[in-house]
């Protein structure tokens, strides 16, 4: 399928995990990708080369904008259009779950540095251009935890909580230029970043799968069709919304 071709996708976050799942499937339904990671996301990139696709990395720290402005210009170069955005890039499983009382300052920042300002950076580097042709896809990445207030994450649930927010706020704001702005709402996923983790035991992995009307583990893959949906013409009259693709743990 081609649904994407001739247009050009930035995902973040996509050295790995979800990210490099999203990149994949927008590269074989026709994209050209950008790979945006602070890891080495070359890896990424080739294997859609290697396809015989066009992708590139671009080392990027989302939570800068000059970085983030540097990649964008790289990509307007490279492919000469941004119609796509993916903000995948975000802190989770490296930051382990504690009380909120234990959480501190320092790691409360770091999160919304990456989580919240990151996308809004890029969403904001990106729409200059997309505003340009009178269209874009901004595809937002939030969490289902949001829906659940999941205790012992604060400061992780609270910046997906500013991922929904910033979705409809950004969706008011560039729908007259005909740029639609989503997102998604994923449950615990088997993430590279999640396996291996010792906060996300089998025994948690169980009680949260248990809670699912489709009682299996969510897998990258599980996101991509929903990921493509919104960043395809499918969606053109979408715009602001959230969708819950956790095995139906999360219903509204």
């Amino acid at each position: 399928m081609t649904r994407l071709a001739n247009k050009t996708a930035i995902v973040t976050g996509a050295a790995q995990g979800i990210g490099a799942a999203f990149a994949h499937g927008l590269a074989r339904e026709g994209a050209n990708v950008v790979v945006a990671d602070w890891n080495d996301g070359s890896e990424t990139a080739n294997s859609i080369i290697r396809a015989n696709g066009a992708a590139m990395y671009v080392k990027t720290d989302v939570s800068s904008a000059k970085d983030v402005r540097a990649m964008v210009a790289a990509t307007l170069e490279k492919f000469g259009s941004v119609d796509i955005l993916v903000n995948n890039a975000a802190l989770f499983a490296k930051i382990g779950t504690k009380k909120f009382t234990e959480i501190s300052s320092e790691e409360f920042d770091q999160v919304m540095a990456v989580n919240v300002r990151g996308p809004f950076e890029c969403a904001k580097a990106v729409s200059e251009q997309m505003i340009k042709q009178g269209y874009g896809k901004i595809v937002n990445i939030a969490s289902s935890t949001v829906f659940k207030g999941v205790p012992n994450l604060l400061h992780y649930v609270s910046s997906k909580g500013a991922i929904v927010a910033m979705t409809r706020c950004l969706a008011r704001e560039l729908g007259e230029h005909n740029i639609t702005v989503n997102a998604i709402a994923p449950g615990l996923t088997m993430s590279d970043g999640v396996l291996g983790q010792p906060d996300y035991s089998p025994e948690y992995v169980t009680q949260n799968m248990n809670g699912r009307a489709l009682k299996r583990k969510q897998i990258p893959a599980d996101l991509v069709g929903a990921m493509l949906f919104l960043s395809s013409p499918d969606s053109d009259f979408m715009t602001g919304q959230t969708m819950a693709v956790d095995g139906g743990n999360v219903m509204h």
